[in-house]
Order: structure tokens, then C-alpha cells, then sequence
């Protein structure tokens, strides 16, 4: 990717040529193409790397398609101030240029029309505009961010030290990872997959293990997808042919057929076609045209930035043409602009263009939504389906708990909201598509906000672009009779009532749940003569015991509803107000239930029959006979409904918290 002077790019050649002719005694000078006469002499030598322990808390390696607070380049420039009064427009533009060199920068850039509000000069020492090779890598750790550094295979001490210019800029942790790599050799989608060629196997003693350990414990990356290098020519590195797009998508050129390395190309976009990416299901290969041979048209070595995609364009108008029109194809509600640069001593070539001088710079405090189970392919029938996702918010704000939310459309329909609760486990949140048929088709994506202002989907493309999935086929069953034995239940003498729910349909059905509906707030308490959820085959019964769990003045009429396969059904509960007295005003009250909150034990003063627990949402969890003192230790901190009967079968209802 190293350029300079044609005198030394034949120079370089023809060492090339003479390597091959003998022992190889000194470095490969094919390899460090573009390097000075002096630096191919020098071998790699990094004296201000450090090697550390890696990171203690989880590291997620950032994509380029994330997020970003802003862009690094280098000054002098290898990029258009043109591109760079661009990049202003977007994000902050923070410029590495010694101290001698700014006002020569400060006044380029001002002339060139930069937001120069946006512009931050960090004042180091370089030694060329490669930003991308030796920049650095950007992480969190776990919620934290935290910069990763290599050896930069290069001879450049300045370059090299370049990651600890910025961990002190940011004043943020930097890990030292003790292997030979490069930015350009190296991409990743955000989700713990990577991609390099086999370059880096190649610079760390073929010891493909000890490279696979450490891009893992320093970086999450597992699993690394190392793979051949198509392009063949000095640089191997990744940007040159592939790139990644979302972490479904990959971009890969695509030479002519008569190109001596077409093949190559293809076993390669074949590889990721048939590999599954993170979501569970095969790259969506992307082919951008490139003519080979001499022609300028480095496509793939375009910069993402905040839905921008700034492209390199070449010397041919119709490949240009066509590579915009498939970045567009794959981004879509993206900006795709296209970048000339005609300067002689900085131009783009197919090994050398815009991505390889430029490096962004993660959202400190992004929002990342991280949904994992992505659904797609068919899916086996259920009345709803969960989606579970992840939302961090690393910039410490709360999330928007109302705006957690799942979008979806069913067969084509108006988008539809559902909203996501906490499942209990860190940051996971769940919601519920539901009201599809068998053989339905879903799109779906997932949004979030958190109180810092920040708002991200995914995928990122919400609706031009979103997740998608079928159900398999499925005949909805119909019941031929009623299943349920009573349509009303009136409470006049006793304080419980059984009844009979029977299948009586033409197929099996299961009874979910059997609950009252009320605001969240239970009277009733039920007990089933087979554990929920139970499947009733056809003739087949399960008996429901409802009693009241709790009375108050003017509560006279409710329902009980039924949930199963089949709809939902509903009973009407009516309770008698001569009822709700007597059981207020019965010996049973006089029961002295203590203490409240009750902790490990609970105490009963009276002439105790029995003493039964129902939790807050009716289901009895203890059934204790003749007994005034009750180990509750083994019962969950909550609300408890505490039902205390006598010997004349009077019976009272307490409402006890359990600390």
C-alpha cells in the first residue's frame, strides 16, 4: 500500500527479481514495496511497542460501519482537502501533523472550505499518511473504550507509536498484543467475526494457533476467517479486494474471466457465501466489477463513515459508475459519494486509495442494540414469536425503556409496533410479534433510544433493508363443541368452586394458563388437577379449582379467562355480597397472622385448621395442617395472599409481604 517515487518502485522490482534468483539473505523486498532504498534494508523493528496482559473485562472490536465520533488522517495529506472539508461535514476530523506542520495545515484547510470547528490537530511525529496500517484499534472493554496495539510491520517508529499518541490524547487504557499485523489486513464486523489473508499467518512464524489466541483474548475475535490472498500482488491486505458492509454483507471484487487471478477471486467470494455470518445464516456476497491489469479502480478501498460511504473512483467512468450503483444497492438509505484524486504524487491506486489513509474513531458512547437470535428461513409454527436483543448504551445514560421496541410487518402490511420488556438477564430486553398465519411472511427490525439522545436499529437499515422470515404452514384448530363445562361461576355459599375444562375439540390442544382479569391485581386463586401448561389429548378433561383469595366491599363480578391453543375463553366469576360478609365477619378473622413482613417464619394465633400461601398471581406455593408457627425461609421476597381456615371451617385471608 506504500508509495513513492517510480524510480523506486522499479528499484524495488528488480531486487525482487534477485531474491528469487538466491538464498533469500535479506528481507523480502517484494513485501515492503514502496518502501525507502533505507527501509527495505531495515528490518522490522518496533522499539516503542509493548507487549501486556490483554484485556480483563470482554472486548468487542468496533466495525467500521458503526457508529462514529470521527475520522484520522494525516498531515501532509494523502487525500484530497477537498475530501477532507467533507469529512468535516460529518464527524470530527482529528488530524496527527507535528506541531511544525499545522499552520501549514490550518491554512490549507481553510482555504479548501473544512468546518474547522470540527477539526482537532494532535500533535506526534509520522512518518507517512498510512493512518489505517498503523493507527489505532479501537475497542470496549465491556462498557469501557480502550485502544489495542500491535507490531506495525513497518520500520517506522513514529507510525508505531501512533496508538500511544491517542490512548494519552483519550486517556484510555492501551493493550499491547504482541503480534505483527496491520490495519489494512484487517476488518471485523462488531460481533466478534474477523476477517484477514494469510499475511498475518505469514509475519508471525506461521504459528496460526498463538494468531488465533490473541486476536481472540485481545480483540473477541472468534472466529477469524483467514483467508487466501486473491489479489496476489506485494500488499496483501483485505481492503485491497473485500470489505465488510454490515455484518451480514461483504463486499468482494470480481475480475474479468480472463484474468489470471479470476479464480481466486471467486473461491473466495464462494467462501463467505456458503460461511455463516453472526446472525446464523450465510455472507450476502456483494460483487463490485474491476477491469484488472492496469486500469485504475480501487473500489474496495472505500471509508464508511456515519452512512457515508466515500468511494475511490477510477480512471474508467462506466466501472465507476457501477461500483456506486452497488454500493447502493447494498447500503440502501445510505450517502454514496464518489472521491477523485488527481494530485500526481498522492493519487489512488488499486493497492493504495482512500480507506488506507484514513481511520475512524468509534462513538465513545454509542448505543449498540444486539440482537443475536435473528430470525430468518422458516420458522416452526408458534402463536408468537420472542425477540430477544441486547441494548447497551456506553455512554452511561438510562435507556428509553418506551422506546425499546420491535417493528413488523406481516405479508407486506403496515409496519406494526410491539414493545420490549427486561428479560432478567444484563441489558436483554424481549417483545413479541404476533397476529401472522401459517405461511406468512415477516420483516421485523429492532429499535432503541437511550437519554443521551442516541437512537440506532437493527439492522441498520430498519425497513429498506430488514430482517426477514416465513412460518411454516399451519391449519388452525377449530373446536367442534365447547371445551369448558360452565359459563358462569357464582360464589353464594362456598368460597370455592371446581369445574371441567374437556377437549372436545378434533385435535389435542394445551391450556396455557388459567388467570383472572383484573388491573394486575388478584382476587382469585386457582389450583389445576395437572400442572400448567398441560395438553389435553381429544376427551381427555383437566379439573380447575377457583377460590377467593381476597374480598372487598362492591368487588361482586369478575372473569376468569382461559389461555390454550384455541382462543382465548372466559368465564364470569360472580361473588355474592352476603358471601363477602360473612367471610369478613366469621371467627377466622380474629386470626392474629404475624410478623408482616414476614422473614423466615410466620406465626398464627387462633385455633388453626390449616393455613394455605397462594403468590401474588394465585398459585399456591406452601399447605401447612394444624399449625401455628410456618417456615416460610424457602419462599421468593413478595406479596402473599395467606388463606387461615378453623375447626369449624371459617376461614380468613391476609395479605403478607416475605422479606
Amino acid at each position: 500500500m506504500k508509495k513513492i517515487l517510480l524510480s523506486l518502485i522499479a528499484f524495488a522490482l528488480v531486487m525482487s527479481i534477485k531474491v528469487n534468483a538466491q538464498e533469500q539473505t535479506t528481507p523480502d523486498w517484494k513485501r515492503w514495496h514502496y518502501l525507502s532504498e533505507e527501509e527495505m534494508n531495515t528490518p522490522v523493528r518496533n522499539l516503542n511497542f509493548t507487549e501486556t496482559d490483554p484485556p480483563t473485562g470482554t472486548p468487542r472490536f468496533v466495525a467500521e460501519f458503526e457508529p462514529m465520533q470521527g475520522v484520522m488522517i494525516r498531515y501532509p495529506l494523502g487525500i484530497p482537502t477537498s475530501l477532507v472539508a467533507q469529512l468535516s461535514n460529518n464527524c470530527d476530523v482529528y488530524c496527527i501533523v507535528s506541531s511544525s506542520y499545522q499552520s501549514s495545515a490550518q491554512s490549507s484547510f481553510q482555504s479548501a472550505g473544512v468546518n474547522m470547528s470540527n477539526v482537532h490537530f494532535v500533535n506526534a511525529a509520522s512518518d507517512s499518511y498510512w493512518v489505517r496500517d498503523y493507527g489505532p484499534w479501537y475497542i470496549f472493554e465491556d462498557r469501557n473504550p480502550a485502544i489495542v496495539d500491535n507490531v506495525y510491520n513497518r520500520p517506522r517508529p513514529n507510525d508505531d507509536n501512533m496508538s500511544g499518541v491517542f490512548a494519552s490524547y483519550w486517556q484510555i487504557p492501551m493493550y499491547g498484543m504482541n503480534l505483527q499485523h496491520t490495519g489494512g489486513n484487517m476488518m471485523e464486523d462488531g460481533r466478534g467475526h474477523g476477517v484477514s489473508d494469510e499475511l498475518v499467518f505469514q509475519e508471525n512464524n506461521n504459528n496460526e494457533t498463538n494468531v488465533r489466541n490473541k486476536m481472540r483474548d485481545y480483540l473477541g475475535i472468534d472466529p477469524y476467517h483467514v483467508t487466501i490472498d486473491p489479489q496476489g500482488d506485494y500488499i496483501a491486505h483485505v481492503d485491497c479486494w473485500g470489505k465488510y458492509l454490515a455484518p451480514d454483507k461483504i463486499l468482494i471484487a470480481q475480475l474479468p474471466q480472463s484474468n489470471s487471478q479470476y479464480a481466486l477471486y471467486e473461491q473466495v467470494a464462494n467462501y463467505f457465501a456458503t460461511t455463516n455470518c453472526c446472525w446464523g445464516y450465510p455472507y450476502r456476497v456483494y460483487r463490485v466489477q474491476e477491469p484488472g491489469g492496469s486500469t485504475l479502480a480501487p473500489y474496495t478501498n472505500s471509508l464508511i463513515l456515519n452512512k457515508t460511504v466515500y468511494v475511490p473512483l477510477g480512471n474508467n467512468s462506466s466501472y465507476n459508475e457501477s461500483a456506486l450503483q452497488v454500493y447502493q444497492e447494498a447500503l440502501p438509505g445510505y450517502t454514496i459519494v464518489g472521491v477523485t484524486n488527481n494530485d500526481y504524487s498522492t493519487s489512488w491506486q488499486n493497492t493504495d486509495a482512500l480507506h488506507c489513509r484514513t481511520r475512524g474513531v468509534m462513538d465513545f458512547g454509542m448505543l449498540f442494540v444486539d440482537h443475536r437470535d435473528v430470525k430468518f428461513g422458516e420458522q416452526e409454527w408458534q402463536d408468537s414469536i420472542a425477540i430477544t436483543s441486547k441494548f447497551i448504551a456506553y455512554s452511561g445514560m438510562d435507556l428509553k425503556q418506551d422506546s425499546l421496541l420491535v417493528y413488523y410487518s406481516i405479508d407486506g402490511g403496515a409496519y406494526q409496533v410491539a414493545h420490549m420488556t427486561a428479560t432478567g438477564e444484563p441489558d436483554e430486553y424481549v417483545g413479541y410479534i404476533k397476529g401472522y398465519q401459517g405461511l406468512s411472511s415477516i420483516d421485523y427490525y429492532v429499535f432503541g433510544a437511550d437519554e443521551s439522545g442516541r437512537r440506532y436499529t437493527q439492522p441498520v437499515f430498519a425497513e429498506l433493508d430488514p430482517h426477514h422470515f416465513t412460518m411454516e404452514e399451519h391449519t388452525p384448530i377449530t373446536p367442534t363443541e365447547p371445551t369448558i363445562s360452565v359459563e358462569e361461576i357464582t360464589f353464594d355459599e362456598a368460597e370455592e368452586v371446581t369445574f371441567t375444562i374437556t377437549n372436545e375439540t378434533i385435535n389435542p390442544f394445551t391450556i396455557n394458563d388459567i388467570a383472572e382479569e383484573t388491573n394486575g391485581f388478584n382476587y382469585l386463586w386457582f389450583e389445576t388437577s395437572e400442572e400448567l401448561p398441560a395438553t389435553l389429548e381429544v376427551g381427555e378433561s383437566l379439573e380447575v379449582t377457583v377460590g377467593i383469595a381476597m374480598v372487598a366491599k362492591g368487588y361482586v363480578e369478575t372473569s376468569i379467562v382461559i389461555i390454550s391453543d384455541l382462543e382465548s375463553q372466559y368465564i364470569t366469576v360472580k361473588i355474592n355480597e352476603t358471601l363477602i360478609d360473612n367471610v369478613l365477619e366469621n371467627d377466622a378473622a380474629n386470626f392474629e397472622v404475624y410478623p408482616n413482613p414476614m422473614n423466615n417464619t410466620l406465626y398464627i394465633n387462633g385455633n388453626v385448621q390449616d393455613v394455605t400461601i397462594f403468590n401474588a398471581v394465585g398459585q399456591q406455593v406452601l399447605f401447612v395442617e394444624n399449625a401455628n408457627e410456618i417456615n416460610v425461609a424457602d419462599l421468593n421476597e413478595g406479596l402473599y395472599f395467606v388463606r387461615v381456615s378453623d375447626k369449624k371451617g371459617n376461614s380468613v385471608v391476609k395479605k403478607i409481604v416475605k422479606r
